[in-house]
């Protein structure tokens, strides 16, 4: 995937959420996009999804622009949004009934039923389960059109810690085992290096990439592991280096920010 000098503005007096974001996402990577609130994170991930449109440059998928919704691409949000009345197999059948793939529900939904671990649970109804299995659900429903692009808006962020942990380890496993290129959006540090190859970290005011870091663990994300914690240590120390950097010294005449990291980096 590549993004492009990519602009976002919801109104134009209200200036740029979005300003000059570029980078690329390789096959198979998974990617966290890290930022505090309101510096552009889910704006930005809503337009790689193709549910709004960027006022400024452009973001292709495999060489095609995208230009709207597509079941190359899915998104998962902080709540699962399911169906309640309906069974977990009949929600997670969702996006292929929707798209008119009828034939493919019999034998594609036991599969990602297996995948999120829930085939037990395919006639239950998604009401008797817990918000971490409800997750799963809306995880097997986004992973069933078989997706090239996963996008994940902070889909763990009201669940338990134990919970949590373990929908991180599986959507990374999950990942891998299908080829997915995920890209998450995140304020957790950990999170980051419990789940992703690479980090972007984001300032705001409007959105802009400050930092692009490699998260070099490979497959082992014990997050007891002294190599675990040093990893998180040194983001966090990154984005705290970042925040420094980002706020003006000089409210009139503010340093623009890539000088500020330059200087801070030399």
């Amino acid at each position: 995937m590549l993004v492009e000098a990519v602009g976002h503005t919801y109104r134009r007096g209200d200036g740029p959420v979005l300003n000059d974001v570029s980078f690329q996402v390789h096959p198979g990577e998974v990617l966290a996009l890290i930022g505090r609130s309101g510096c552009g994170k889910s704006t930005l991930l809503h337009v790689l999804a193709g549910l709004a449109r960027s006022t400024n440059g452009r973001v292709e998928i495999d060489g095609a622009l995208v230009q709207g919704p597509s079941l190359r691409s899915v998104m998962m949000f902080q709540a699962p949004s399911l169906y309640p009345w309906m069974t977990v197999a009949q929600n997670a059948a969702l996006g292929l009934r929707f798209s008119r793939r009828h034939a493919e529900i019999a034998a594609r939904v036991p599969e990602v039923l297996r995948l999120v671990e829930l085939e037990a649970y395919a006639g239950r109804n998604v009401q008797d389960l817990s918000g971490g299995q409800q997750q799963r659900v809306a995880l097997a429903r986004s992973l069933a059109p078989k997706p090239d692009l996963l996008l994940l808006d902070e889909p763990f962020s009201a669940l338990d810690a134990f919970t949590r942990r373990s929908l991180q380890r599986d959507v990374r496993a999950i990942g891998a085992e299908l080829g997915l290129t995920i890209v998450l959006v995140t304020h957790d540090i950990a999170e980051a290096v419990q789940m992703a190859d690479r980090a972007l970290f984001m300032t705001a005011h409007p959105g802009r990439i400050a930092a692009d870091s490699e998260i070099n663990l490979g497959d082992a994300r014990d997050g007891a592991s002294p190599e675990f914690r040093a990893e998180v240590a040194r983001l966090n120390a990154l984005y705290a280096e970042i925040a420094e950097v980002e706020a003006p010294s000089d409210p009139i005449h503010p340093i623009p920010l890539a000088t500020k990291l330059k200087e801070a980096s030399s």
